[in-house]
């Protein structure tokens, strides 16, 4: 992909930052809470576009990216994004689809043999139950139940057999493609009930591998706050109300508007709007879980193995049969 770069946009690159670090992944592992809190450090930068994706290529049929999305379509754009760092700082970025990428191992090491590497992975199940939260949320999911949209996510686009939810959970197979491109000094793999139970001493570990001071207060953040959508249907119309798009009803905004005060500002006129579509989610369906951890307990005993930790105990797969 590359290679395949126009040679005046080659010869920019050369001048510019190619990221130093890369958290590759996973999606709903504590990423954005992990980004979040690198940018703050003074001696990184980490552009204001967590998720570039470029490197992921052989996933961009799949997310129907538009012009509209903001996303770096040539490498010299995707440069671009971190035309700002200082020279003394440490320049990185996020994207959480590197991981099940096939590719993006091989391309990052391509433009940066010498870059460092963070993964996220956790429990299968409880993934699967947060990325459909996650999916639903960007559109791409209409269907609610979760039993029933795992079972129908099978899609076939471009000539491609897609899996939304299973395709993540190949731990394994995925680290094995980061440490055949890198050294292992060169990956680091964290698991996200350590970050949960110890965000800041995680997130040190992550500075003192980036080589960065390690000693600078860390804002602790959740690492991964989720919540469930009450209606598809309504937040769309609520996103297309705050982008100024779309046709949304008279109903929908004269119900908004109803139960919005006048006297709030515009912050709090769409957190309203927020607490209308969003809320907290039911209780996981107990009996689908556990179907979903025996479909997985290959993979995490894969993992644990390729590890060298028991994640078979950690994440209560040692009495799945």
């Amino acid at each position: 992909m590359i290679a395949s770069t126009e040679p005046a946009a080659t010869e920019r690159a050369r001048e510019r930052r190619v990221p130093d670090f890369f958290i590759v992944g996973h999606h709903k592992s504590g990423t954005t809470a992990l980004y979040e809190m690198l940018k703050r450090h003074p001696q990184i930068y980490m552009p204001d576009l967590k998720e570039p994706r470029f490197f992921a290529s052989d996933l961009r049929a799949l997310v129907n990216q538009s012009p509209a999305s903001g996303l770096p379509e040539t490498y010299d754009e995707y440069l671009a994004l971190f035309d700002s760092a200082l020279p003394e700082q440490r320049v990185g970025e996020a994207s959480p689809s590197y991981l099940r990428s096939h590719t993006a191992a091989k391309e990052i090491a391509q433009v940066q043999p010498s870059a460092r590497i963070i993964a996220i992975l956790r429990e299968p199940a409880s993934f699967v139950r947060s990325l459909h939260f996650q999916l639903m949320q960007e559109h791409v999911e209409t269907e609610t139940d979760l039993r029933r949209a795992f079972s129908h996510e099978e899609l076939v686009r471009d000539g491609q057999r897609v899996l939304r939810y299973s395709d993540h959970v190949h731990y394994a197979d995925q680290l094995r493609r980061y440490h055949d491109a890198f050294s292992e000094e060169q990956v680091l793999v964290l698991i996200y009930d350590d970050f949960r139970r110890e965000n800041a001493a995680t997130v040190r570990r992550v500075l003192r591998f980036l080589d960065v001071d390690d000693s600078a207060p860390i804002a602790v953040m959740d690492a991964n706050p989720t919540v469930s959508v009450r209606s598809v249907r309504l937040e769309k119309m609520v996103r297309s109300l705050q982008a100024g798009r779309g046709p949304v009803s008279g109903a929908v905004k004269a119900t908004v508007k109803t139960l919005t005060p006048k006297r709030v500002g515009s912050g709090a006129f769409w957190a309203v709007r927020r607490r209308l579509v969003y809320g907290r989610p039911q209780p996981p369906d107990e009996e689908f879980m556990l179907e979903l951890r025996r479909r997985f307990k290959g993979e995490v005993e894969a993992v644990s193995d390729y590890l060298g930790r028991d994640l078979v105990t950690l994440w209560g797969y040692g009495d799945v049969d």
